[in-house]
């Protein structure tokens, strides 16, 4: 099951299924893709968090699940896990993933599809996939986006498992908790920083930092400029420059 909490301007989208490990079914999928969609048109929601309970984030797909295996189920859910990413990547708010325990096979492929990740250093890593003899066909895109393609390649194929450690210092981590009962503390500081931003300039800084991620720089240079036409036009960058002088005359 999928359990949602929510504290102020922070929701949670937290994997419970202590019997496979977080693994997730068909409708844990389906409550997960609800859940983003919910947070999305939550004008109170500044942040989005996905974890998982009993100490493990989520050990991927629950192999034991029976289901239906005609073509038109088999695309209707495939389509449906795609899907989680696609609103990842379209969430207009910063989304972060927790990670301890493990975080493999899905649970690695959810893990690197939000915009931030904290982890516990003692948590594994890993597209576990090839180990059942088929591919990480989500995963591996997303990895070949984040890191050195031979790197992704491999990983990918060889489905080792990879320490937190090694994530964090090729930087898909962005806080490595050393002490576990400190993780809270570090995660509740990460996002005090991200709520405490201006909803609409987060979004418009993690448009132009998908287009530059996704186009040349020309190209991406060019959608900058536009952007910022529009925040003069709108009479918001006038209203940045007169709040920071406010502030810097104060100091």
């Amino acid at each position: 099951m999928i359990r949602i909490e929510a504290d102020g301007a922070v929701v949670s989208a937290i994997l419970d299924a202590p019997e496979v490990k977080n693994a997730f079914n068909a409708s844990m999928i389906t409550d997960l893709s609800s859940a983003i969609s919910d947070a999305a048109l939550n004008e109170g929601c500044h942040c989005l968090i996905i974890t998982g309970a009993n100490g493990t984030f989520c050990t991927g797909r629950d192999l034991s699940e029976e289901v239906d295996p005609t073509l038109e189920a088999v695309l209707t859910r495939e389509g449906e896990w795609e899907q989680i990413f696609q609103q990842l990547r379209q969430f207009p708010k910063p989304s972060l993933a927790v990670v301890e325990g493990h975080a493999v096979a899905g649970g690695f492929t959810l893990a690197m599809g939000c915009d931030f990740v904290i982890s516990d250093a003692k948590a594994v890593f890993g597209a576990f996939e090839m180990r059942n003899g088929f591919p990480a066909a989500i995963n591996t895109p997303l990895l070949a986006k984040l890191v050195a393609p031979r790197l992704a390649l491999e990983w990918a194929l060889l489905g080792e498992p990879i320490s937190a450690r090694r994530l964090y210092e090729m930087g898909l981590i962005n806080r490595l908790v050393e002490d576990h009962d400190r993780l809270s503390e570090v995660v509740n500081d990460f996002v005090s920083h991200l709520t405490r931003l201006n909803p609409l300039a987060v979004r418009a800084a993690k448009e132009i930092h998908h287009v530059a991620r996704n186009t040349s720089l020309a190209d991406a240079l060019v959608v900058g400029a536009q952007q910022n036409s529009l925040i003069s036009a709108s009479g918001w960058l006038t209203e940045g420059m007169r709040k920071f002088s406010g502030s810097r005359r104060k100091t």
